[in-house]
């Protein structure tokens, strides 16, 4: 069976990735599986990223609070199944794991024998680049497994 992974993060650009992944997989007859990354926790609390698909959960977490990763994962999780009702395809998967971004998406695309991978590329000022590193671009390094990149810059 063909599968295709979407990589989906809490930027306002994720819904056009969901949807061309999804679009992309529905050509291919493709099972789709979604996927979001508990990494930073401080990046669940910003304030630069805005509700997208009818979600507004995230940004209730408080940072401080013991238990953190697993109300990330929870919350995480709520966002992957409005992003698969968004989508309005029950047969879609979910998957919600924790770490370096990269690794992870790799890791998932083995594990779940992806045939895709789809992520965006995210446009970043060039500082961010440098201290941060890209993650698709990481991704590209460690897989053999073809990428579908959305990008998602922004039209000037």
């Amino acid at each position: 069976m063909k599968k295709v992974l979407i990589a989906l993060d809490y930027d306002p650009t994720a819904q056009k990735i969901a949807e061309d992944g999804f679009a992309l997989a529905k050509a291919m007859s493709a099972q789709v599986v979604l996927l979001h990354i508990v990494a930073d926790p401080v990046y669940y609390s910003s304030a630069m990223y805005s509700p997208i698909m009818g979600f507004g959960g995230y940004m209730d977490t408080e940072i401080m609070q013991p238990d953190i990763v697993d109300h990330l994962k929870k919350t995480s999780h709520n966002f992957l199944e409005k992003s698969k009702k968004h989508l309005g395809d029950d047969t879609i998967e979910i998957m919600v794991t924790e770490g370096d971004v990269a690794d992870a998406i790799v890791t998932a695309a083995k594990n779940i024998t992806a045939n895709v991978i789809v992520m965006g590329s995210h446009s970043r000022k060039w500082l961010e680049q440098i201290v941060m590193g890209s993650v698709t671009e990481n991704v590209l390094r460690q897989t053999s497994i073809p990428l579908f990149i959305i990008p998602t810059k922004e039209q000037q």
